[in-house]
């Protein structure tokens, strides 16, 4: 007899937007304007990685930063250890860059929404049953598109998210692939975590979005 699993559902702002941005650099000091760029631009669903050193130190001063509707989570979570500390940091929603177990069941207890790393039909499948809010289709740009609707033509119920090399330009053909939505670091982000330009930034954000809208039809 199988077991029903208790699932939380995406949260609103990526819902809403169909984008994820994923903050990753090897320090904190441009993170507050960026993700006050992107907010502005109208990107309010953020993933700050625990690969920036001491980001859980500062995610209560960064969540004041921000407007309220901001939605503010964590990834490269790889144990329930870390689940816990992005956790009490106050990280709304939590990422892994593969299937970890350990990490849903703790996410499930802490009733926070989570989405795992996958690849395979097998590990989508296996994420989804383990209670994964949405699976992460990482590195997504290893198989683009084409990978995506493959997997969903078998997989229809499960929401899929690409992340991994999502481009600005190629981020329409994977919501025409079936994504719910979108991960998106380097290729949005470009150099404005080392202080580059924040203007770029603007202009990418609102032409992703843009993008996104006119694919969903809600332009």
């Amino acid at each position: 007899m199988s077991t029903a699993v208790a699932r939380l559902t995406p949260a609103p702002q990526l819902l809403d937007s169909g984008v994820m941005a994923i903050l990753r650099t090897q320090q904190y000091r441009h993170v507050p304007v960026v993700a006050r760029t992107l907010v502005d631009a109208g990107v309010t669903c953020l993933e700050v990685t625990l690969t920036i050193p001491g980001v859980l130190d500062r995610l209560s001063e960064l969540t004041t930063l921000l407007p309220d509707e901001v939605c503010l989570g964590v990834g490269t979570i790889t144990s329930a250890a870390e689940a816990r500390a992005a956790a009490s940091a106050g990280a709304a929603f939590l990422v892994c860059p593969a299937l970890c177990t350990d990490v849903l069941d703790a996410a499930a207890q802490l009733r926070l929404p989570c989405y795992p790393g996958a690849w395979t039909p097998t590990e989508v499948l296996s994420a989804w049953n383990a209670g994964a809010t949405a699976v992460k289709l990482f590195p997504a740009a290893t198989g683009g598109p084409a990978h995506l609707r493959r997997l969903r033509d078998p997989l229809p119920h499960i929401p899929l998210l690409p992340t991994g090399g999502v481009s600005t330009e190629q981020a329409p053909d994977y919501f025409a692939a079936g994504a719910f939505a979108v991960g998106m670091g380097s290729p949005l982000l470009g150099d404005a975590l080392e202080g580059g330009d924040l203007d770029a930034l603007t202009h990418r954000a609102s032409r992703v979005l843009e993008m996104v809208r006119t694919m969903r039809g809600r332009r």
